[in-house]
């Protein structure tokens, strides 16, 4: 097998990737990207043609989209027991995980770019805004519902904590984790292992810990 070389923006979906190799304990390498037009530069879409991080290279090729990576690496190996097989018992829970995050990241990443990309306040809607913080609050309940131990699956730590923690940590930036006991101490577990706090290194797209969506004016108020 040739080497690892994951492409990697700092404080983005690529993060889950980055954790996850860590968790691995493979050799690997990164390159990091900035969060700027470079991204569609032809470079860059020749590994990920929607110009999108992560991208990873491994075995001559690129592979892109966050979630088959995950399912790839961790096929690739087992021998973390990190993921779940086909065979097992609980894969369709793993796979229904590992692909949540991606629920989480979408309305997190709607919300990057009101709050951060879209500079001027003309261009934001502050209804869209709490409608996608309301969304992420959602996504919270679900796992606060559905957690019953310190883990997603009951057998114990996987990628699918991996991957609905690091949506996790971006979502909670627009909606407060709250009252939410459960979630609180799995999210706690989860940025304390030394995998997260490898890979959370670094990155200047957000410059505070919470975005509060502006206040909607009604039309006679304006």
């Amino acid at each position: 097998m040739t080497g690892i070389l994951l492409h990697h923006v700092p404080q983005s979906r690529s993060q889950r990737v980055l954790w996850l190799l860590h968790e691995l304990d493979v050799s690997f390498e990164v390159r990091t990207w900035p969060f700027d037009k470079t991204l569609r530069s032809d470079e860059f879409l020749a590994l990920n043609p929607a110009g999108r991080v992560p991208a990873l290279e491994m075995d001559g090729r690129s592979y892109w989209e966050t979630g088959a990576i995950v399912e790839i690496l961790c096929e690739r190996f087992p021998e973390a027991g990190i993921g779940r097989a086909p065979d097992q018992p609980e894969r369709a829970d793993w796979l229904i995980w590992v692909h949540f995050s991606e629920t989480i990241s979408q309305h997190a990443a709607a919300l990057t770019q009101a709050h951060i990309a879209l500079r001027e306040d003309w261009m934001r809607s502050p209804v869209a805004m709490k409608l996608e913080a309301a969304r992420v609050g959602k996504c919270f309940d679900a796992i606060e519902a559905r957690l019953v131990g310190d883990w997603l699956l009951p057998s114990g730590f996987s990628a699918a904590d991996i991957c609905v923690a690091q949506a996790a940590a971006m979502g909670r930036r627009f909606h407060a984790v709250g009252d939410r006991p459960r979630m609180a101490g799995w999210l706690d577990r989860c940025l304390a292992r030394p995998g997260w706090s490898a890979s959370d290194r670094g990155g200047a797209l957000y410059d505070r810990a919470f975005y509060d969506a502006p206040p909607v004016i009604a039309p006679e108020d304006a």
